[in-house]
């Protein structure tokens, strides 16, 4: 609108002094000519100020542990760069994702490469991961029993009723020799691939941000590396079996394709994957509860 402004108050004054010299009868026309000017130029000065303020903010959702504490880790940094963060909190795996795909998001940060495939393939989404950042480590663990040994024939145990995660619960009970899994089970499996059950335990599905709330109602549960962190639990002090370091589920940022090249949320992934946060990692999670992979 206001493209052509620095040469339309240049005319302006240049009318305005023309009008100087003009006899005391015509005085009327320099004062409008003066309001004119002092309007316009307030216009300029405001215009001015709005094209200066280049700042830009995006809305990222995130579980709170670790993934909000890595954001505000990197907030003020990129706000240095002109860029605001504003951090959204969920309690669960599927809110975040809808609003990436509606666009009341600009990205999430609380699932692993898997989870976010299988989201794709069962939700129609259009989601892409744009960097990965950590592994959280995924334990079982039990409030009965202080050994993987001790948990007897016909126990109870709790697993996350989403895809993929109930897939990596049953391939942590297999590489824990509790169960063997069909051949052909893959990151997917479920109750139906276990093959051998030499101690009969029974599978309840629950959401996996309420496994930490039935751990004492079970008699073990495998839990996600974020919830258990939550409540305290740490996988190396509390865990009766612990998933290895070279584990497929990276933790990742997420975008809605198309956005992968936005430079504010890139931005954000190279903030995160700094020396800094692997200092902060380090020091807050010296047990390996969160390990950084970049």
């Amino acid at each position: 609108m206001f493209e052509n402004l620095d040469k339309y108050l240049f005319m302006l004054y240049i009318l305005y002094q023309s009008t100087r010299e003009l006899p005391k009868k015509e005085l009327y026309m320099k004062k409008i000519f003066g309001t004119a000017l002092a309007v316009i130029s307030a216009i300029a000065l405001l215009s001015g100020c709005k094209k200066k303020d280049s700042s830009v903010t995006i809305k990222v959702g995130a579980t709170p542990v670790p993934h909000e504490g890595l954001l505000n880790l990197v907030k003020d940094d990129l706000a240095a760069s002109g860029i605001k963060l504003d951090i959204i909190e969920f309690n669960d795996y599927v809110t975040p994702n809808s609003a990436v795909e509606s666009g009341d998001l600009d990205a999430n940060f609380f699932q692993h490469k898997p989870y976010l495939d299988s989201f794709n393939s069962e939700h129609g989404t259009h989601l892409v991961d744009i960097g990965g950042i950590h592994i959280e480590p995924f334990a079982l663990y039990s409030k009965k029993y202080s050994k993987l040994e001790e948990i007897p024939e016909g126990a109870t145990i709790a697993i996350p009723n989403d895809p993929t995660n109930e897939g990596r619960a049953l391939l942590l009970l297999q590489a824990a020799n509790l169960i063997t899994l069909k051949s052909d089970a893959g990151l997917e499996a479920t109750p139906v691939s276990i093959e051998s059950n030499p101690k009969n335990f029974k599978f309840t599905e629950v959401e996996a941000a309420s496994l930490p709330r039935v751990l004492p109602d079970v008699d073990a549960a495998a839990i996600n590396g974020n919830y258990a962190l939550a409540v305290g639990l740490n996988s190396t002090k509390d865990g009766l079996f612990v998933e290895g370091k070279d584990s497929p589920y990276v933790n990742i940022v997420v975008t809605k394709a198309g956005r992968e090249n936005d430079s504010a949320l890139k931005a954000l992934v190279n903030a995160l994957q700094t020396q800094k946060v692997r200092d902060w990692v380090k020091e807050n999670y010296p047990n390996g509860d969160v390990v950084t992979v970049f």
